[in-house]
């Protein structure tokens, strides 16, 4: 059962697939070697000057999580027999190459898309095992769609000059409920013989 911490176990599996992927990078080819991260939009603030973004860093950057339009109504379903709310969850964000140079924020970037093309799904010892991940649960990860315009509003609301950034979506992440709201089971003995009703 999925648990309240799949989000955050989501964005560390996804960490994790892109600095093994950067971990594999010949020797040589980078000045420095990348590495993913994980930011808060303190960290992307040059005022605060939190020191996650540096030259070499692969920011990911989560700016948005909406529940999965398509999933919505049959995990509702599923609900209704076993008696668990369950809540499934697409996680945006952007991924940005931060360096000295455009040459390799690009080379970075293209690394990080390659190795999120070549392993879309996340399941199995991809996934982070704080999401308490069901048998044969997995989250996709794909391109978004988003146009330009949006990509200038959220970086303006970050008060950060605009930065080339690549977005993605991870989808369907689910989140369970603990309690079970079905009826109890009650049994009752009449007459030598047992009975089960339903409360």
């Amino acid at each position: 059962m999925a648990n309240f911490q799949s989000l955050s176990a989501a964005g560390t599996s996804i960490e994790q697939l892109l600095n093994a992927g950067f971990a594999n990078v010949p020797a040589g080819t980078f000045t420095r070697s990348p590495k993913a991260a994980l930011v808060r939009t303190e960290d992307l603030d040059p005022n605060k000057g939190t020191g996650v973004i540096k030259p070499g860093v692969l920011s990911i950057y989560f700016w948005r999580v909406e529940f999965n339009k398509t999933m919505r109504a049959a995990w509702s379903s599923v609900g209704s027999f076993d008696g668990l709310a369950h809540l499934p969850l697409d996680l945006h964000f952007l991924i940005t190459a931060w360096e000295e140079n455009l040459e390799t924020e690009l080379q970075i970037l293209a690394r990080a898309m390659q190795s999120l093309e070549t392993s879309p799904i996340l399941s199995g010892p991809l996934l982070a095992p704080a999401g308490a991940w069901t048998a044969g649960e997995a989250v996709q990860v794909v391109l978004e769609d988003v146009p330009p315009d949006s990509l200038f509003r959220i970086f303006d609301s970050l008060q950060a000059d605009f930065k080339l950034s690549v977005p993605y979506i991870a989808r369907v992440i689910r989140i369970d409920g603990e309690i079970s709201n079905l009826p109890l089971e009650v049994t009752t003995v009449a007459a030598g013989s047992v009975a089960s009703v339903m409360r």
